[in-house]
């Protein structure tokens, strides 16, 4: 059988029984007493049954209008509970954020902002999805994603972070005085972290553009960027490092820069996200710190 009522009917029903009265349900709903009359009407002629019983002074129920009563108004405590966690939602700082994001740039960047982000809000959660692939983040339900070079995360709004540069770099107690030009690299053993497998090298005063794409004598391939250094440390190969893991070792003595008048390509880091005029407290939260993060570093 179909039903034509409506939810608008059931719950006037379940606010008349409620509040005991037409007159009493009609404020509560903010709806005059004609049209919640006629809804209750309706409902009782599309059910085909008597659920109120009403006089000048007082609506009883029926045995059928006691059943349906019982088993209709738990349905809108359920809806007010939603509605009010949506709302809380909105509001409060707590919930979980599902995050997809490059795991090399995770350890050495972002893990540190992720915990003073969850030291500040005790109550919220991260879910971290990290990869150096890229992690389909539609399918995956992922709220904030971040993501190294360009995107194509159609609907997704992108907030440029920073730009990252690469370096080459060897060991310290290789002799690489050879090395003069992007050419001369071929003759060296090399270490490739996926995904820099195509080292796009840029001279910083001439703007010069050189491809250096290793294929022969790769001694290591890894996807990861401890494995990566530890490599090159170890006079395995050279390697394209980002600057921010390669300036402290440079600095300790345990590598050396190679052609240090190129780098790479700027590529830029963005965060993604869904449109903010309708999003939870807690994404604002950390989209806001984030940007503030990345804004003062």
């Amino acid at each position: 059988m179909k039903f034509n009522h409506s939810l608008d009917d059931m719950r006037s029903f379940c606010a008349i029984v409620r509040y005991g009265s037409f007159r009493q349900a009609s404020i509560a709903l903010q709806i005059p007493l004609s049209t919640l009359s006629r809804r209750v009407a309706k409902l009782e002629e599309n059910l085909a049954l008597r659920l109120l019983n009403r006089d000048a002074h007082r609506v009883q129920l029926t045995h059928a209008g006691q059943q349906y009563y019982e088993r209709s108004a738990p349905l809108f405590d359920e809806l007010e509970n939603v509605a009010l966690c949506l709302l809380q939602d909105k509001t409060q700082a707590k919930g979980i954020i599902r995050i997809a994001a490059p795991a090399n740039f995770s350890n050495s960047i972002l893990a540190p902002h992720f915990n003073d982000f969850l030291k500040q809000y005790p109550d919220i959660h991260l879910d971290l999805r990290l990869s150096n692939q890229t992690i389909d983040i539609e399918e995956e339900a992922i709220d904030i994603a971040f993501r190294i070079g360009e995107h194509n995360a159609d609907h997704w709004i992108g907030r440029q972070l920073t730009n990252i540069r690469f370096m080459i770099c060897g060991a310290a107690d290789l002799a690489l005085s050879d090395i003069k030009a992007p050419s001369d690299l071929v003759h060296f053993p090399t270490v490739l972290c996926a995904p820099m497998t195509a080292w796009k090298l840029q001279h910083q005063t001439t703007g010069e553009i050189h491809t250096h794409q290793p294929t022969d004598n790769v001694r290591l391939k890894v996807d990861d960027i401890g494995l990566l250094l530890q490599a090159i440390e170890s006079g395995i190969g050279l390697g394209f490092i980002p600057d921010y893991d390669a300036r402290p070792l440079i600095k300790s003595g345990k590598l050396q820069r190679v052609l240090p008048d190129w780098n790479n390509q700027p590529r830029g880091c963005q965060m993604l996200y869904r449109d903010r005029g309708n999003m939870p407290q807690r994404m604002h939260l950390l989209i806001n710190f984030i940007l503030k993060r990345f804004e003062n570093g």
